[in-house]
């Protein structure tokens, strides 16, 4: 059975009529419209009659409808048109704090640009208050951008008293109105708008298409030039068959459900209150959208308990950037607690959701929420495990998870500095692990690292966990001695023998390493996490720093990147199984080779890749130092399907965090391709060795390297003297 689809502000199905009047466009009517043949002319006609029917729906004139690629399209014309088109009078734009990206990184560009941005806040319902607009406008005040309806909680904005402000104060008056149009009615004479944007996917039509209406009179700075498609306005040939679909959709959305869907988003309010009275709606109770309900779960998780939601399809907070991990904006802006905030999900409804459907998914939210709250007594079943998956169970993956490292630096910059003799290596030195002096031929070597789900297999997972902890001990020039493991997990919600795969995994890759896992410490926990608290040996001449790196030296990579991006890909479902094998084969290898290899060699410096990237890593060993890293971009190995992935956004916030981390130092080649940016910066999982070593040396360790079934490793730069920086060539 399909789940219950509650998520129609991220995107609705194509109404029927909809796909009836797009067929004829698919095989028959192919005729350019700008053509003065008969194929164009009956092109241009559907083109005419399409924008006909939407200037209806809006209450405008049909030549103040220009068609665009969505809405996103249409809030960049109508911003940065006005704005450039207007510089002249001023440069001051007023919005809210509450704005869908396609507004608010429009208003950063410009801010680039020279233009100055007001960001006006909203009350704990989410409404500006009209007065704090007008109190905002300044002489060089030239445009106000204000969402008709948000998108998160369906507040709906006082637009009329916005456009009365502002066409009283002769300034542009911009709404975003993707939400809005097809879900209330919508007058642009009675709004006072001057520009309204419309996505087309928002109210039953394709995706891809999208409206800007422009008020007669106002003129805009066009952003794509060409012909003179569009009133001038938009060039390019119009994609006929989706404009014909926003026509259609435009007229059935002229029928009002309204009430039908206010009727069913209260049932299922009042269906979830009355199961868990401690569920906080936001927005306003009575100013919103009629199918949107925004509700705060306390004290869980948004992903673990949509996860924990079987059968239903909704959101946590905005589809659009779902994937990020922070507080929704929105939220914070409207002052929600962090408790709310965090485990709020959004339920929308549209055209073709049912009592039924309400009726059935009130008892899957209601036992999803106790599941995660361990409020649900129900035994877990213990012999399901094969339809397990972790990644579902987790907000991010593996070492993308670590803190970010610019906040990190700063906190260790203010820890006390050890005045025991015996403690050779600490946090000053951003070291895998730490090093104590037992005595003159023996130092004891102690590192831990735990991660959250990084594949949806238990077992796997464990040995990934197990793999990454170990590998610290062999960066150091270490052997291992024994482990003690650390459990965070869900025992109300995931099967025991869950735990039990993820253990025997570990203890199968410890054994590998000639280790025993002798103990550990455990706790419950709404999300899966699992390390190793690893004790290793090395003589107290042989350590391994990570920031001893010589001018003169190589660096040499053990194993290929990539493994936060298909991680990512993993937990979105895009990853093919041969990809997601290939991955699962380079974590779970052991770096025990690597380092029984390199032990000889006079390594300068080494360090293993995991959460920082290769570049963050890379920053470690040269930071502080007059060394300059070069790095070939073309030797870098790299696991396969990583670039396609990397282009469908599988990309982790580690990873992102780690660009910015980089970016003092880093220095790119003109032509370096912002994909490979990403995989060089990608935050790893049970990566490989960062090997730093006198450059006369490093042929003879690679081919030692492939001998010994390392396969992978390549030399991928040099170190020299010079300024601290790293160079992508």
């Amino acid at each position: 059975m399909k789940p219950v689809y509650l998520d129609y502000n991220a995107t609705t199905p194509l109404a029927p009529e909809v796909v009836k009047a797009m067929l004829p466009f698919l095989d028959g009517v192919f005729g350019n419209p700008s053509s003065m043949h008969v194929y164009g002319i009956e092109a241009k006609r559907a083109v005419e009659n399409a924008r006909k029917k939407v200037a209806s729906l809006i209450h405008a004139h049909q030549d103040e409808i220009i068609f665009t690629s969505g809405g996103t399209e249409a809030n960049n014309l109508a911003i940065k048109g006005a704005a450039f088109s207007r510089k002249e009078k001023g440069n001051h734009i007023i919005t809210s704090s509450i704005e869908h990206p396609a507004v608010t990184e429009v208003c950063k560009f410009l801010q680039l640009h020279g233009f100055q941005i007001t960001y006006l806040p909203v009350d704990s319902y989410g409404r500006i208050d009209p007065l704090g607009v007008e109190q905002s406008i300044r002489p060089e005040t030239i445009l106000i951008t204000i969402m008709h309806a948000n998108n998160e909680v369906g507040t709906i904005q006082p637009i009329i008293e916005i456009g009365e402000i502002a066409r009283r104060k002769n300034i542009l008056f911009h709404t975003d109105a993707a939400q809005s149009v097809g879900k209330i009615p919508v007058n642009v004479k009675e709004m006072k708008v001057d520009l309204l944007s419309i996505a087309a996917h928002k109210l039953y039509a394709p995706k891809g298409i999208g409206v800007l209406y422009k008020r007669r009179g106002v003129f805009l700075e066009k952003q794509l030039h060409g012909a003179d498609h569009e009133s001038n306005m938009r060039a390019g040939t119009e994609n006929v068959m989706q404009v014909v679909g926003l026509g259609a959709a435009a007229e059935i959305c002229g029928t009002d459900k309204t009430q039908n869907l206010m009727r069913l988003r209260d049932m299922l309010y009042d269906g979830i209150h009355r199961g868990i009275p401690q569920v906080r709606m936001n927005g306003h109770p009575q100013d919103r959208l009629p199918n949107t309900l925004s509700l705060g779960f306390p004290g869980v998780e948004a992903a673990i308990l949509l996860n924990e939601m079987k059968g239903i399809a909704a959101s946590a907070g905005a589809a659009c950037h779902a994937n990020r991990e922070e507080m929704s904006g929105v939220l914070a802006a409207m002052q929600v607690t962090r408790n709310y905030a965090i485990g709020t999900i959004r339920f929308s409804l549209g055209r073709m959701t049912t009592e039924e459907e309400i009726q059935q998914a009130i008892p899957l939210i209601i036992e999803g929420y106790r599941r995660v709250k361990g409020d649900d007594q129900k035994a877990v079943k213990e012999e399901v495990t094969t339809s397990i998956k972790l990644t579902e169970y987790t907000h991010a993956q593996g070492c993308a998870c670590k803190i970010r490292p610019q906040l990190l630096e700063k906190i260790l910059r203010d820890l006390p500095l050890f005045t025991d003799p015996a403690v050779l290596v600490d946090h000053q030195t951003s070291d895998d692990a730490a090093v104590y002096l037992i005595n003159k031929n023996l130092a004891l070597v102690e590192t831990v690292d735990f991660i959250p789900p990084v594949v949806d297999d238990p077992y796997a997972y464990g040995a990934i966990a197990a793999a990454n902890a170990i590998s610290d001990i062999y960066a150091m020039g270490a052997d291992p001695l024994f482990a003690l493991s650390i459990v965070a997990f869900p025992d109300r919600v995931l099967p025991l023998k869950v735990l039990g795969q993820i253990l025997k995994g570990a203890a199968d890759k410890a054994a590998e390493a000639g280790i025993s896992i002798i103990g550990g410490h455990s706790i419950e926990d709404h999300e899966p996490k699992f390390g190793l608290v690893v004790t290793g040996t090395v003589h107290p001449d042989r350590i391994i720093k990570n920031s001893t790196a010589k001018a003169g030296d190589a660096l040499i990579l053990t194993k290929p990147l990539g493994t936060g991006i298909i991680t990512t890909a993993i937990k979105r479902g895009i990853a093919e199984s041969v990809f997601i094998h290939e991955a699962i084969s380079s974590m779970a290898e052991l770096n025990n080779i690597s380092a029984k290899v390199m032990k000889r060699y006079k390594v300068s410096s080494c360090t293993d890749v995991t959460g920082f990237g290769l570049l963050g890593h890379l920053k470690e060993l040269i930071q502080g130092k007059a060394l300059r890293a070069e790095i070939n971009s073309e030797k870098i190995p790299v696991l396969n399907g990583i670039w396609e992935y990397a282009a469908a956004g599988a990309i982790p916030g580690g990873t992102l965090n780690n660009l910015d981390y980089i970016g003092d130092l880093t220095r790119w080649e003109n032509g370096i391709p912002e994909i490979l940016k990403i995989i060089l910066a990608d935050a790893q999982t049970s990566g490989g060795l960062l090997i730093s070593l006198p450059r006369i040396l490093s042929d003879s360790m690679v081919k030692k390297l492939h001998e010994c079934g390392c396969t992978h490793a390549t030399i991928i730069g040099n170190i020299s003297e010079g300024k601290t920086e790293i160079w992508i060539r």
